[in-house]
């Protein structure tokens, strides 16, 4: 219903069709409040929200941080706690939110109009009324439990960042780019000793001056009803105008009406130290100013110059500092969306003695860069490049131009004339064509070279690792002192009675107002699939298409299988089984793929250096790769890919061929590729999520699995042999790689999808023949390998194994549980399982609710594995993975016993957040051709499988859900039908080995080392003793400090 007045308050302040993109946008604003709406009209079955305010701050309270978490705690109308993700679930939506520093987003992630539309006013409501009680801000923000340690979502959050080195050297650089009155400064995220003293007033008023209609920009993306939306809105503003601040009230802008910062008058080099055992290699940052965020041609000018710098590793920096002199792993850069742009250049995997040094050689390359001439060719082929990535993403992003539009709502003109000047064209591109090379010179010195900036170098320190762990040790002890026995159990009651107040039960009666909504306007994407060559024998398919393609048939069997789709561009991948390659040469593939595309290569007798090929393919291509084909649901294949304009589909193929058979396995090349490697593999063994799952992968996969030969606990060892073997022999290495090249590309292990609109493709089969003329084609298609064939006997029979790995990089803890578990997704058990899982991980779900909601973990998950016939529990950053294990066994056991009933309603959540993860899957054009081919090939599905498995789904009785909880959820939870893996800061050892013993497993206390495998590889001696010091003297430290002390627990 339309306002009482039938008023429309809604006008149109933009509306226009970009001239590169599949869409039509519109801006409105409300005349009554203020609230700003932008519709990305685009087809497809998603609809996506992205609800922004801007939000500024001047203290590291965490105060809008905290309202990110607290807003979803229940609302005026809907005083419930999980109320909105309760109905968003049954409505096909998922909620989400992120603070940044400038601004605050709650996202609608929805399959279709009817659903999207249905929450909108609850979630609103949410977000500009919320209850903001002071349970609610006890329980999310901060308290200290009965046993005198600190918790609270928000505060177990910032914990597991606060000290990490991104945070520590991002924080350090806010403080010296921005005095004191700008809020660009802090750390909106709170910092611990803030979040600590933190008062639900102090949120309130933060919340009452930001969170107001005006302030709040709508941005809609998908297949929009206008005309109900609107109708929605207005409704809604009538019902909040009593509790919102006069909308014609003084009302000063954030940012734009703020103190703007002030200019850099020095340049500052600081460093800074971080917590880390192994102090090998350290991490720098550079940060700069820039031009205005509104003035799009100079905007649009630095991403290029930023692109040309180090976009690549043809590119200046990137080819000096890390291909040819290896100081660095990367040069990364980034830009910062601000009145003033930030720029950012970071520098990894630096060795620590000589952080200093390549700071200088950095400044030392950028003034020669602007001091010199310029590469203009390659600069305006930058240029042409970035425009057809704008293009692309326009097609294969699901929520495009959601940054800029929010962007432009925070510091750019209300009326939308900047967003249209943004968006409607690329004209931008074509005037810096025009420009001279003198005037790119004088911006990398306006901006960069001659520029004021500030450095941070991040030094690791053990000593810094032992002291936060020792300091907060004692605040710990000092708390409970403090507290005593009677201030622990008064902050312990204190605590059940804001949880009773908080998980009040939601009225059934209310949830049942709302009805699941018809899937009639979910819009599937429809695709179009053409065969030739070998893939004709998985059946004869009568189309248009088809015949296009029969049109042009050359009699190869090339295998081509492609998708129709009315996209401007071509994707083109070869998918390639890697059976044939030799198990002991499998690791070797980490340096194989990362120079597929970075190798010289012979062209006509000619050889081409690396960086001129790299120039070529970025002038030809929007993007090239090739790793595991994880995306194509099968992790155990190669997937090469090159994606090009339509009209260059004959030189994407012509390049694949290129880049596969002429490539020259250059040592210098070699060298530096595993140099940098070798670099990054300390950074990626201080994550406790990342090391959960490498030992997982080195645990249940074979030798012979890809997954497994590539896992960072391989390569630790291996690339070191492979470095030894460069200065020994490079010769036995070459003709390894070229022993992977000839298993590998042969006519029998490749097949080739094509998606692309086959209409504009000229000679789509032919276009094949010179890729194929050199191969024996003669040969059968080998059948792609499954995942399940390359498990390890513990992977294949979980049960047998338990282990506990004490990182002392890590303050929380991770756990992994893996059971066996369904191998097909005909087995007629899927359905049941589909629907149990997503029943218990439903947000606000009884997972949900029983381990996040109490502060026990940030979050859990059950997972399915049908590829290796497995199904998975884990539990993500935990003060006690053992209670939060034994909390989400206790909730699936109730479930299987009969104690706990299924909700009905809740039943319907989980099949609509189903419906929509088929709406995910297959979002745009490019992932709707890709889950086709997927589907059909990969997974060797019947074309209706979709229809079948959703109708199956729909049917699931609660019995079944029971019966698939007993007989495939509870067995992962199980000592003797589960394995168990744990990553966990040292002093949490203790608890979590006796709570696991408790329970029948049988916990060891292993070292990362302890996994390693060097596949047969020759390692020096010294080398390899070095790394399993690396890791295995962390644990004995806190054995020796007492840190791991049981009864600290």
């Amino acid at each position: 219903m339309p306002s009482a007045d039938s008023r429309p308050y809604f006008k149109i302040l933009q509306n226009f069709t970009p001239d590169y993109a599949p869409c039509t946008i519109t801006k409105y604003e409300s005349e009554r409040t203020g609230m700003s709406i932008v519709v990305v009209d685009r087809q497809g079955p998603k609809v996506n929200g992205f609800f922004a305010l801007a939000t500024e701050i001047h203290d590291d309270s965490g105060a809008p941080h905290t309202l990110e978490h607290l807003c979803f705690m229940g609302s005026k109308s809907y005083r419930y706690k999980g109320v909105l993700d309760k109905l968003a679930t049954r409505a096909y939506s998922n909620t989400n939110a992120w603070t940044a520093t400038d601004h605050t987003a709650y996202t609608l992630d929805t399959a279709g109009w009817d659903g999207f539309a249905q929450i909108l006013p609850i979630y609103l409501e949410h977000v500009i009324v919320p209850t903001l009680t002071d349970a609610g801000c006890y329980t999310e923000v901060h308290h200290v439990d009965g046993s005198g340690h600190d918790a609270g979502v928000v505060y177990s959050e910032m914990q597991g960042v606060q000290n990490t080195q991104g945070e520590l050297m991002e924080l350090r650089s806010k403080r010296l780019m921005y005095p004191e009155n700008v809020g660009f400064r802090y750390e909106t995220g709170g910092m611990m000793e803030q979040l600590r003293v933190l008062t639900a007033d102090r949120i309130r008023k933060f919340h009452r001056d930001m969170y107001q209609p005006k302030n709040l920009c709508l941005v809609i993306v998908g297949d929009v009803d206008h005309a109900n939306l609107l109708q929605i809105l207005e409704k809604f503003e009538t019902t909040i105008l009593d509790d919102i601040p006069r909308p014609d009230a003084p009302f000063q802008r954030p940012w734009v009406e703020s103190d703007p910062a002030p200019p850099l008058t020095k340049s500052t080099r600081e460093f800074v130290e971080f917590p880390e055992e192994d102090e090998s290699s350290g991490e720098i940052t550079i940060s700069f100013f820039g031009p205005s965020c509104n003035d799009l041609l100079y905007a649009t000018a630095l991403n290029i110059l930023l692109v040309y710098l180090a976009g690549s590793s043809a590119s200046v920096l990137e080819n000096t500092l890390v291909e040819k002199e290896q100081v660095a792993s990367a040069v990364y850069y980034s830009i910062e969306i601000r009145p003033t742009i930030v720029i950012q250049f970071a520098l990894s995997s630096v060795a620590t003695e000589r952080l200093q040094d390549v700071e200088g050689r950095f400044f030392e390359v950028l003034k020669n860069t602007a001091a010199n001439k310029l590469d203009m060719t390659y600069l305006k082929d930058c240029i042409a490049r970035e425009r057809r990535l704008i293009k692309d993403s326009a097609e294969s992003s699901n929520t495009p131009f959601s940054e800029p539009i929010i962007y432009d709502f925070l510091f750019a003109n209300r009326d939308g004339s900047m967003l249209k000047e943004d968006l409607e064209n690329l004209n931008e591109f074509d005037e810096l064509l025009t420009w001279p090379e003198e005037k790119w010179r004088q911006l990398i010195g306006l901006w960069m070279s001659d520029a004021h900036h500030v450095t941070i170098l991040g030094r690791p320190s053990a000593t810094l690792s032992k002291k936060l762990r020792l300091e907060e040790k004692q605040r710990i002890e000092d708390q409970k002192k403090r507290l005593g026995r009677t201030g622990l159990e008064a902050l312990e009651k204190k605590l059940a009675q804001a949880k009773a107040e908080n998980d009040k039960d939601i009225p059934k009666e209310l949830l049942e107002r709302f009805h699941v909504p018809s899937t009639k306007s979910i819009h599937f994407i429809g695709t179009t699939t053409a065969r030739s060559g070998a893939a004709k024998k998985l059946g004869h398919l009568e189309n248009n298409v088809q015949k296009l393609v029969d049109s042009d048939d050359n009699g190869s069997p090339l295998f081509i299988h492609f998708e129709h789709v009315p996209s401007n561009f071509a994707h083109v991948n070869l998918v390639i089984s890697t059976e044939a390659v030799p198990v002991e040469l499998r690791p070797l593939l980490s340096v194989y793929l990362e120079n597929m595309f970075t190798s010289p290569i012979e062209r006509h007798g000619t050889r081409i250096e690396f960086d001129r090929v790299i120039m070529e393919l970025e002038k030809d291509t929007v993007g090239y790769g090739i790793g595991l084909a994880s995306a194509l649901g099968n992790p155990e294949v190669l997937n090469m890919r090159i994606s090009v304009e339509v009209e260059k589909y004959a030189s994407a193929i012509r390049w694949l061929k290129e880049i596969i058979w002429s490539s020259v396995f250059d040592v210098e090349r070699i060298a530096s590729t595993t140099v940098r490697l070798l670099a990054d593999i300390p950074e990626a063994k201080r994550s406790g999520s990342n090391m959960l799952f490498a030992v997982e992968e080195m645990i249940h996969s074979a030798p012979a699995s890809v997954v497994r030969a590539r896992s960072t606990l391989v390569t630790a060892l291996y690339l070191k042999g492979v470095r030894h073997l460069l200065k020994e022999d490079p010769n036995i290495l070459i003709g390894q790689l070229q022993q992977i090249r000839d298993a590998l590309f042969k006519f029998e292990n490749i097949r080739a999808v094509v998606m692309a609109n086959v209409e504009k493709l000229n000679k789509p089969v032919s276009s094949w023949a010179a890729f194929t003329a050199h191969l024996d084609t003669s040969k059968t298609l080998n059948p792609i390998e499954k995942r399940l064939s390359r498990l390890s006997e513990a992977g294949r029979k979980p049960g047998q194994l338990s282990y506990v790995i004490p990182m002392a990089t890590i303050d929380s803890s991770f756990a992994l549980l893996v059971a066996s578990g369904p191998s097909s997704l005909q087995d007629p058990r899927i359905p049941a399982l589909m629907v149990a899982l997503s029943y218990l991980d439903a947000v606000e779900g009884p997972m949900w609710v029983a381990v996040r909601g109490t502060g026990l973990a940030y979050g859990t998950s059950f997972s399915r594995h049908t590829e290796s016939g497995q199904v998975s529990y884990s539990v993500y950053r935990s003060p006690n993975a053992f209670k939060a294990f034994q909390t989400g066994k206790s909730v699936v056991e109730d479930f299987v016993s009969g104690k706990t009933e299924f909700d009905k309603l809740a039943l319907e959540g989980a099949i609509s957040s189903i419906v929509l993860g088929f709406a995910n899957g297959q979002a745009t054009m490019a992932a709707a051709a890709q889950m086709s081919f997927v589907r059909q090939v990969m997974r060797e599905l019947p074309d209706d499988w979709n229809e079948r498995i959703l109708e199956k789904v729909r049917g699931v009785k609660v019995e079944e859900i029971r019966t698939a909880m007993k007989e495939l959820v509870l067995p992962v939870l199980k000592a003797e039908t589960a394995n168990l893996i744990i990553t966990c800061a040292p002093v949490m050892q203790g608890e979590l080995v006796k709570g696991f013993q408790d329970l029948g497993f049988k916990p060891e206390v292993r070292s990362l080392a302890y996994f390693q495998d060097d596949y047969g590889i020759e390692v020096p001696a010294g080398e390899k003793e070095e790394e399993l010091l690396d890791v295995e003297d962390t644990s004995e430290d806190e054995d020796e400090d007492g840190s791991n002390d049981e009864s600290d627990s």
